[in-house]
């Protein structure tokens, strides 16, 4: 079975770089310089380029010259998610413009006083998300594997700040659990992704694309359990300095539990795949997905 190893790629001195050309020559130069930098990873990614091949071209039905284009413009996507968090973390001066679609579902879940769980993926930019959903009126708790490298983490933070969101971390002793029901108790809303899951976590497999996946069982049974309103968030960018973002009508889902985690899983999947089909380049999940690791020759549909 699949998962992704719970670490990202990178080193200090190319976030150096970049961020001391944000500081200097500003945001425009800093996107020219990083089609370099996916140009290199477009040729030596090695096993993300294989499993990004698979994505556009057995997934999407992409052709071989349009795949392999998509592959590199991911790349590039990629970095740009990053600069723009340091961009808008730090303060700098920056163009973003930005859409709200389905704020108003998110201030009716403030409203109900059960608190709120807010599930997305890695697709877009939810890190950008998460940080300007402030303007909510309530605290943001963020779940997720400490996956970066301490050195890289430790820099960023002093170019971009702390979180202005709470952080949970994922541990194997559970406590997790806990600080998630006491931040859901205080009419906080705790927002984690959906789509991966580390080696020996409780699984529930569903189609996306076309193919069945694996997707972890954790995230689906805590809306169940703690009974308190879901919805499906999402931070995509439509044109290089326009963020669109969406978040789904919320739901509390109820009845036998079996059932319940199906329903929310299958909306999440549909949820999901719209945002995938819509912004197929944002998809940033650079391993192999759907255990699909085969021969790459497909006929185009």
């Amino acid at each position: 079975m699949p998962s992704w190893q719970g670490k990202s790629r990178g080193n200090t001195t190319g976030f150096r770089i970049f961020v001391w050309t944000l500081k200097y020559a500003g945001l425009r130069p800093a996107y020219f310089l990083l089609r370099f930098v996916a140009l290199y990873f477009f040729i030596f990614s090695g096993r993300a380029f294989h499993y990004q091949f698979i994505f556009f071209r057995k997934r999407l039905g992409f052709s071989l010259l349009k795949t392999c284009g998509s592959i590199y413009k991911n790349y590039y996507w990629f970095g740009q998610t990053i600069i723009d968090k340091i961009v808008l973390m730090s303060g700098m001066k920056h163009p973003f413009r930005f859409e709200f679609e389905g704020e108003a579902h998110l201030h009716e879940m403030v409203n109900q006083n059960k608190g709120g769980l807010l599930l997305s993926a890695h697709i877009g930019n939810w890190e950008i998300a998460g940080y300007l959903l402030k303007r909510l009126g309530t605290d943001m708790h963020i779940v997720m594997y400490d996956g970066e490298q301490q050195q890289i983490k430790d820099y960023l933070e002093s170019i971009t700040g702390k979180h202005t969101a709470r952080i949970i971390l994922i541990r194997e002793d559970l406590s997790h659990i806990y600080a998630i029901q006491e931040a859901l108790d205080k009419n906080a809303f705790v927002c984690m992704h959906a789509d991966r899951f580390l080696e020996g976590n409780k699984t529930n497999t569903a189609v996306l694309l076309n193919k069945p996946a694996a997707f972890p069982a954790g995230p689906f049974l805590l809306g169940y359990t703690f009974r308190s309103p879901v919805s499906f968030v999402f931070a995509m960018k439509d044109r290089a300095f326009d963020y669109h973002y969406y978040a789904s009508p919320s739901k509390i889902y109820t009845g036998q539990r079996e059932n319940a985690v199906s329903e929310m899983l299958g909306a999440y999947i549909r949820e999901m795949e719209q945002m995938i089909r819509r912004y197929p380049l944002q998809w940033y999940n650079y391993y192999d997905f759907w255990n699909d690791d085969s021969p790459l020759l497909v006929t185009r549909k």
